[in-house]
C-alpha cells in the first residue's frame, strides 16, 4: 500500500514539474509574441522614416521641429508597416458648390482614386448643394463616398463661412467617429503623384506656392490689428494654403471653431478678413505638427524650380 502510495505521489510531483515547466516556457512565448508587437505596433520615432539631410536645398525641418515634407527625405514603408497593423480609415472632405462643374468634381475625385492614400480604407466626404450635379463616381477597393447637403446659412455668410460651419456639424454628428484622419481640399485640383501616409500627422498645414519663395515680410498676412487673423509686420513663419489642412478630426474641429470665433469677431468690429488670413493666423498662433512642402500643391501656371521634383497635386488656380 505504501509503495502504489509513494509511486503515486511520484508521478503526481513528475506531472507537476512538466506543468510548471510548460507554463513557463508558454509565458515565455508570449512575452516575445508581445514584444514583437508592441515592437511593430509603436509609432516610429520622426528619425526613423524621415531624413532632412536628403534635402540641404530647401527647408525641411521648422523652428519648433516639425517635419517640412520634401520628396527624398521620407521613407514611406517604415510608416507603412505602423499605419497598416492600425487598420487605419482616412477621410477626404470635397466642397463641391458655387461655380463648380461636373467636370471639376470627376477630375478631382477619379485623380483621389488613383493617388489619394491608396492601399488604405478612404471615405469621400463631397459636400454640395444639389445633388443632380454629381457625376458617375467609380472608386477602387477600400474606398467609399458620402454624400453631404450644404446647408445655407445667413445672407452675410460667404462660402467659406458656410463650408466651415457644415463641416463642424458633420464632424461632430458622424465623421469623428468614422475616420482616424481627415483631409480637407478645394474642388480646383488634381492628383498627380501618391498622396501617401507621411502626409498624416495631428495638425497639418500645407505650404502655399505661391509664397513659399517669398521673404516674410511680403506676405499677405491680415495687417489690420482690430482682426481676429491680425498678424504683426515682422512676425509670421510660413504662408499657408487654405487649399488643403487636415490631422485627427478634433485638431480639424478646433480649427473650424477658432475660425469661426475670428469670424464672429470680426464681423463685430465691421471687419472681413479672408478664410486663408484667419487659417495663417491660426496656424501662427498653434503651430502644425506637419507640413507639406509645395510639391504637394503646386500651380502649374508657374515653372517648377529645381526644388520642385515630384508635384503631388496640382492646383488649378484658373477657371474655377
Amino acid at each position: 500500500m505504501n509503495s502504489k502510495r509513494k509511486l503515486l505521489l511520484l508521478i503526481s510531483f513528475a506531472l507537476s514539474l512538466t506543468l510548471i515547466k510548460h507554463h513557463f516556457q508558454i509565458k515565455k512565448h508570449l512575452q516575445r509574441i508581445n514584444l514583437c508587437w508592441d515592437h511593430e505596433a509603436k509609432e516610429p520615432r520622426l528619425s526613423d522614416w524621415f531624413n532632412p539631410k536628403k534635402r540641404p536645398d530647401v527647408i525641411t525641418t521648422t523652428d519648433w521641429l516639425a517635419p517640412v515634407i520634401w520628396e527624398e527625405t521620407y521613407n514611406r514603408q517604415v510608416l507603412e508597416k505602423y499605419y497598416k497593423r492600425l487598420n487605419i480609415t482616412i477621410g477626404l472632405v470635397v466642397w463641391a458648390t458655387g461655380k463648380f462643374t461636373r467636370q471639376n468634381l470627376e477630375q478631382f475625385i477619379q485623380s483621389a482614386n488613383k493617388y489619394f492614400m491608396t492601399g488604405y480604407k478612404v471615405i469621400f466626404y463631397i459636400l454640395m448643394e444639389d445633388f443632380s450635379r454629381l457625376p458617375p463616381i467609380e472608386l477602387g477597393p477600400l474606398r467609399t463616398f458620402k454624400l453631404l447637403y450644404m446647408f445655407k446659412g445667413k445672407m452675410w455668410e460667404n462660402f467659406n463661412v458656410l463650408h466651415m460651419k457644415n463641416l463642424n456639424m458633420y464632424i461632430v454628428q458622424h465623421i469623428e467617429r468614422e475616420v482616424d484622419f481627415l483631409f480637407s481640399m478645394s474642388i480646383n485640383q488634381i492628383f498627380r503623384g501618391s498622396f501617401g501616409v507621411e502626409t498624416l500627422g495631428k495638425s497639418v498645414a500645407q505650404l502655399h506656392a505661391w509664397w513659399y519663395f517669398e521673404s516674410v515680410k511680403n506676405f499677405p498676412y491680415e495687417r489690420r490689428y482690430k482682426s481676429a487673423a491680425f498678424i504683426p509686420f515682422g512676425k509670421g513663419d510660413f504662408y499657408y494654403h487654405s487649399a488643403i489642412f487636415g490631422g485627427t478630426p478634433h485638431e480639424v474641429l478646433t480649427l473650424i471653431e477658432e475660425y469661426q470665433k475670428g469670424v464672429i469677431h470680426d464681423t463685430e468690429n465691421e471687419l472681413s478678413s479672408t478664410y486663408e488670413c484667419h487659417l495663417n493666423k491660426y496656424f501662427f498662433i498653434n503651430k502644425p505638427t506637419k507640413l507639406l512642402s509645395p510639391e504637394y500643391n503646386w500651380d502649374p501656371i508657374f515653372r517648377a524650380p529645381p526644388q520642385i521634383k515630384h508635384v503631388k497635386i496640382a492646383w488649378q488656380s484658373t477657371g474655377i
